[in-house]
């Protein structure tokens, strides 16, 4: 599995990226990027990600904000409809 990208890092300004597992810390990587992430970073999250993965997150996070979601899900409706 793909390692972490350094440009996350400053998503990431708290952890040590060498320590960060994507499979262990799948929703937490899914979460600060869905969250604070720009273009690059999510076209990172979706190519490392599946989208289960992801809209799994989306539907039981607590740590993503309202807004976020809210967003996220009709981006993901209105992607999956073309």
């Amino acid at each position: 599995m793909k390692a972490l990208a350094e440009h996350l890092q400053q998503y990431f300004w708290e952890t040590d990226l060498s320590k960060i597992n994507l499979e262990k810390n799948r929703e937490y990587i899914i979460e600060r990027i869905l969250e604070l992430g720009d273009s690059d970073a999510v076209q990172w999250l979706f190519s490392t990600f599946s989208f289960i993965e992801i809209t799994t997150t989306i539907n039981n996070s607590r740590r993503i904000s309202k807004k976020s979601i809210n967003f996220w899900k009709i981006f993901l409706k209105n992607r999956s409809n073309v």
